[in-house]
């Protein structure tokens, strides 16, 4: 069985699970990032829900919101 050789242009063909559900990220239970933190409360502001904000969100839990808020904000279309 041998290895399959790289493509020579890796950015043009993405890898099949390059998106993963959150739910099973290995780093999902840390806490969300500073980017993920700023946009989130961006998004929040722009639904007119700003109390929807938690600094405490785990990674997982801020990309499933950011997701949540993008479609009603129509952002990240």
């Amino acid at each position: 069985m041998s290895a399959t050789q790289p493509k020579e242009q890796p950015k043009s063909d993405p890898v099949s699970n390059a998106q993963k559900d959150p739910d099973n990220w290995t780093t999902g239970d840390e806490r969300m990032t500073g980017a993920q933190a700023s946009y989130l409360k961006t998004l929040c502001e722009e639904a007119g829900c700003p109390e929807r904000y938690d600094t405490e969100l785990t990674k997982a839990d801020a990309s499933k919101m950011i997701d949540e808020l993008q479609g009603e904000t129509g952002r990240g279309q």
